[in-house]
């Protein structure tokens, strides 16, 4: 999610972007914690990677369900969540929907309005109905 928020606020190259710079690397960590982490990493950048890859897809199921709303008024840490949840909803089906919506419910509570979760909710679960 941070990334994508990067990429839309800076328009930050994805190479730089795919860098992940802010996540510390502990010298100190376990073999299974460093998997783990390098894992997550690599999970995140083929997130990140297809929602840039496949942007104007994304961003015109997201508009479908927009009531009232256009892209551009969506708050950006909102928009990052719902381009997240979207490409993982529609490009990575092998994740159950329940999940994908869940998390970015989670994402929203903690980085989001006090309103983002309810409206990240329903615009991801239009998108999972359509996918349907």
């Amino acid at each position: 999610m941070q990334a994508l928020f990067s990429w839309d606020i800076s328009q930050t190259p994805l190479e730089d972007l795919l860098e992940f710079g802010w996540i510390d690397a502990r010298t100190d960590e376990s073999e299974e914690k460093r998997a783990q982490r390098e894992a997550t990493i690599a999970f995140a950048r083929l997130l990140v990677a297809g929602t840039v890859d496949r942007i104007e897809d994304v961003d015109r199921r997201i508009e479908q369900h927009l009531h009232h709303w256009k892209l551009e008024r969506l708050a950006r840490v909102d928009l990052a969540i719902l381009r997240l949840g979207t490409y993982s909803l529609v490009y990575q089906p092998d994740i159950p929907a329940s999940v994908t919506i869940d998390e970015a419910i989670h994402l929203a509570r903690e980085f989001g309005s006090d309103e983002s979760y309810r409206f990240v909710n329903g615009v991801l679960d239009g998108i999972r109905k359509d996918r349907a």
